[in-house]
């Protein structure tokens, strides 16, 4: 068994020695003591190795990582690591040293998609490119077989890897194909809500259904973005915009149920989440006999309940500002996906104008006239 530290000197992020036991963590090496910062929220392991050093491992994104390396190279080491890129020697040592600086200069330079642009150019390195030959990148790019949305990423992030290296190049043009997502049933939704595992990955579904958010942004809420029944999104991605959105009790009483663990509500990595997510999805198309859940993504869910606001309410800009778009032409995709059965639509009617008036400021829509009784329908909600 591994040696156990019971009091560590400090948290290795903030160096705060308000430090909590957090469980084990369990490796083919034993068990190691797990602990959890009260000051960052930083969540860390301690142990020794044969040598009696003092090891350190997180549960950070992999980009935090790499600009922690990074910080903590000597100007010696990059220099040396850039020479050995000018020359040609493409050793796996150099690699790394390359994707550090990297990181450091995505920071250096406010990209906010920074994390993904190192994961593209970690895709390059892995396919054997030679980032110092920008014809050969562009041939590489060309042959793969990727989507053209992930080829205009990549293009992006080695453009801006061209732009430290002093390199001249002309960036290829692709365009993001447009394609329709899928939209899957109300039923199916709440099927695979109600079939995860645990309990938090039920509450992020849940709040994925309602907010409307990105994935990632899901799990940047903090618990500070509650307040009462509404939910800021206070960290959007991919240049979306801030915004507040009212959810439902059950969502609240279901995040109110886990632990406050971190500042973070979710406090898990994404990768880990979809994981269990995929995991859930296959059982749940097995147990029910329905293929259909497969096709469903945990972006479906912001899909989903953006088609459902949008025929619910018939107001683009609302459904807009609620997704946080910029431009309207990301949301128009939105009007056209379902049509909605007879029966998924609550019928009023009105004799009289009064009555008319009501209804239409409840949100009915008039559909026709007989015998001089005025029919109204309009979308039943989804959200209970």
């Amino acid at each position: 068994m591994g040696d156990i530290i019971s009091h560590p000197s400090g948290c290795p992020q903030c160096s705060s020695n308000r430090l909590y036991k957090d469980g084990l963590r369990y490796t083919c090496e034993g068990s190691v003591q797990r602990f959890l910062c009260r000051e960052c929220g930083y969540r860390f392991t301690l142990r020794h190795n044969h040598s009696n050093e003092c090891l350190t491992s997180n549960r950070g994104s992999q980009v935090c990582v790499i600009l922690q390396e990074a910080k903590n190279l000597t100007t010696a080491e990059l220099e040396k690591s850039a020479e050995e890129l000018a020359t040609g020697n493409l050793n796996q040592q150099t690699t790394k040293g390359l994707r550090l600086q990297y990181a450091l200069y995505l920071e250096k330079e406010g990209y906010g998609e920074g994390c993904r642009y190192n994961d593209c150019i970690r895709m390059l390195l892995n396919s054997g490119a030679d980032v110092r030959n920008p014809e050969s990148i562009k041939e590489l790019i060309a042959k793969k077989r990727w989507k053209n949305g992930t080829k205009m990423q990549v293009c992006y992030a080695y453009d801006a890897l061209t732009k430290m290296l002093k390199l001249s190049w002309t960036m290829p043009t692709y365009r993001q194909e447009e394609t329709l997502p899928f939209i899957p049933e109300l039923n199916e939704i709440d099927a695979l809500i109600s079939s995860a595992r645990t309990h938090r990955l039920a509450a992020y579904l849940q709040c994925l259904k309602e907010t409307m958010a990105d994935p990632t942004e899901g799990l940047r809420l903090k618990w500070t973005d509650i307040t009462g029944n509404c939910i800021t999104i206070n960290q959007p991605v991919k240049n979306h915009n801030p915004r507040r959105i009212s959810v439902s009790s059950q969502l609240i009483a279901m995040l109110n149920l886990l632990p406050k663990e971190s500042e973070y509500i979710f406090n898990r990595l994404y990768r880990n989440v979809q994981g269990s997510f995929m995991n859930t999805r296959k059982k749940a198309a097995h147990n029910l006999q329905n293929p259909r859940l497969l096709s469903i993504t945990l972006r479906t869910f912001r899909h989903f309940g953006a088609t459902m606001l949008y025929h619910q309410t018939r107001d683009i800009l609302l459904v807009k500002k609620l997704l946080g778009h910029k431009k309207i032409e990301n949301t128009l995709k939105y009007t056209q996906l379902i049509q909605f059965k007879d029966s998924e639509y609550d019928a009023a009617t009105a004799t009289d104008i009064d009555e008319a008036k009501k209804l239409i400021g409840s949100g009915f829509e008039y559909v026709t006239e007989m015998n001089g009784i005025k029919l109204f329908r309009k979308p039943k909600r989804y959200v209970g």
